[in-house]
């Protein structure tokens, strides 16, 4: 038989081979995440501190916008905006319930955080289309029916409105639909009004739900019925008033029968 070869001689002497160490990889990797999140809380810390407990970022000044008949004062008044707290704890939506409740005037507003010290408000007044004699001073009237503000004088250019029910249909009228109900019909007729027209009528007339009338100016009068069909009626009238300009009555109730009277 052959003897031993010369490796495994060599393999004898040196015994067997020793195990070897192997690096434990998971070390450095939980010191990097340890020093990652360490930093982490450190940011987030130092973030909440400017944006709460620094002087950085606070609420120095409030600008409005979009004022007409309110003056910027009132509406920053009315705000109440808390001056002097950081800015990213202004309650925005607060802000704006207390405008709506204090100054029925404003129709919407949008509250603003102007960075890194301020707070817009943008207002929309509402517009009124009637008012409403009532003590020696007039209601303000909006497009949606809402009587949102008493004056002194009736702005310029928008009709009065005249709840003149008659005893039988305009009482009936009254029990059936309520006075906000002929009070939205009569907005609803202002609305529909072609643009010429509206500028000269002076006062808009209710006598029951199907009959509402309109005073222009020259002594000018339109029947105009219920607030149905209104873009009907609209259009007619003016077509009316084109054939027949020195007519002092115009009756456009059922506006597939329109009718004009007087010269």
């Amino acid at each position: 038989m052959a003897g031993p070869t010369t490796a495994e001689r060599q393999q004898k002497k040196s015994g067997p081979p020793r195990p070897q160490r192997t690096r434990r990889p998971g070390l450095p990797r939980s010191r990097t995440l340890i020093v990652v999140l360490v930093l982490a809380v450190l940011l987030g810390a130092g973030g909440l501190w400017v944006l709460y407990g620094s002087q950085w970022l606070r609420l120095e000044r409030v600008t409005t916008s979009g004022t007409g008949v309110l003056t910027p004062d009132e509406v920053r008044e009315a705000a109440d905006a808390p001056v002097g707290t950081p800015l990213i704890s202004v309650d925005t939506d607060a802000i704006k319930e207390r405008l709506r409740s204090k100054l029925p005037r404003i129709d919407s507003v949008d509250v603003v955080r102007s960075w890194p010290h301020g707070i817009g408000l943008e207002v929309t007044e509402r517009k009124p289309v009637l008012v409403l004699e009532k003590g020696g001073k007039f209601v303000e009237v909006d497009a949606e029916g809402v009587r949102f503000a008493t004056v002194e004088r009736a702005p310029k250019g928008v009709p009065e409105l005249e709840l003149a029910l008659d005893r039988e249909s305009g009482a009936a009228s009254l029990r059936r639909f309520g006075t906000g109900r002929l009070l939205r019909e009569a907005v609803r007729v202002a609305g529909d009004l072609p643009e010429a027209v509206a500028r000269d009528t002076r006062s808009l007339k209710v006598r029951s739900y199907d009959s509402i009338s309109l005073e222009l100016s020259g002594g000018r009068t339109v029947d105009w019925g219920s607030g149905e069909k209104g873009r009907s009626k609209a259009t007619t009238l003016v077509a009316l008033m084109k054939a027949a300009p020195k007519a002092r009555h115009f009756d456009v109730s059922v506006p597939t029968a329109p009718a004009s009277a007087g010269s």
